[in-house]
């Protein structure tokens, strides 16, 4: 009997530390994802994973110009183009980290911020030149 206890007490003890490693590491999941979104002050520009494995998108923390960047691995594929020529602050507003962008559920889509006063801007890149487009998010 006391055998079966001291099993049943071992069993206990690992099933509960199973459990909380679990949720440890769940913890820092999540911690990672939002350390991942928040661009560093000191930040010129930053680069941004699309779902596509070949594009990125290259944000100017400080004025929200933004680029698609294409790499290749096999062949001349690789390429650079302007999403966003235009800054959206004045050069007198400029601050390191204060555009960020936020991915959305469909791939080509992102959310651009401006941190500094919360206005959004709807980002899409595409490999054709006419689906490419920035266009602000209006409050009402």
């Amino acid at each position: 009997m006391k055998c079966k206890v001291l099993i049943l007490s071992v069993l206990f003890c690992a099933l509960t530390v199973a459990c909380t490693s679990g949720q440890k590491s769940e913890e820092m999941k999540v911690t990672e994802v939002a350390v991942k979104n928040d661009v560093p002050c000191d930040v010129n520009f930053e680069l941004y994973e699309t779902t596509n494995m070949w594009t990125f998108i290259k944000l100017d923390t400080r004025t929200g110009q933004m680029w698609q960047v294409q790499y290749d691995v096999s062949g001349d594929n690789r390429v650079e183009v302007v999403l966003n020529p235009t800054p959206f602050v004045q050069s007198n507003d400029l601050v390191d980290g204060r555009f960020a962008l936020y991915p959305t559920k469909n791939m080509f889509t992102f959310i651009l911020l401006d941190r500094e006063d919360g206005r959004t801007w709807q980002v899409q890149w595409s490999i054709d030149e006419e689906k490419r487009l920035v266009l602000p998010i209006l409050s009402v």
